[in-house]
């Protein structure tokens, strides 16, 4: 993974709204939940939430995904599997 891209999916985490959408949408499984579900769960005003997953979506955490008249949103689990990739890198190379 780029660093550009790391530095992109930690920033995107590192705000206390988009950390728990995201530990929710991990949660909810590949087939996610709509807009309105995770507006209900998280107590976020609907134009909050559009503008937190629109940065989650940019930074690569999250995809949608239209379904007649809704609009899911999942975890981009292949991204975050990279990212946790990328810290764990070098895990315990000096420790030896």
């Amino acid at each position: 993974m780029e660093k550009k891209k790391v530095i992109a999916a930690l920033a995107s985490l590192a705000q206390e709204t988009r950390l728990g959408i995201f530990r929710l949408l991990v949660t909810a499984g590949p087939a996610g939940l709509t807009a309105g579900a995770i507006a209900k769960e998280l107590s976020i005003a609907p134009n909050t939430l559009s503008f937190h997953l629109s940065h989650m979506k940019a930074a690569g955490l999250a995809r949608n995904r239209r379904e007649g008249r809704e609009i899911f949103y999942a975890a981009d689990y292949s991204r975050a599997e990279a990212l946790l990739q990328y810290l764990a890198k070098n895990c315990c190379k000096r420790c030896a």
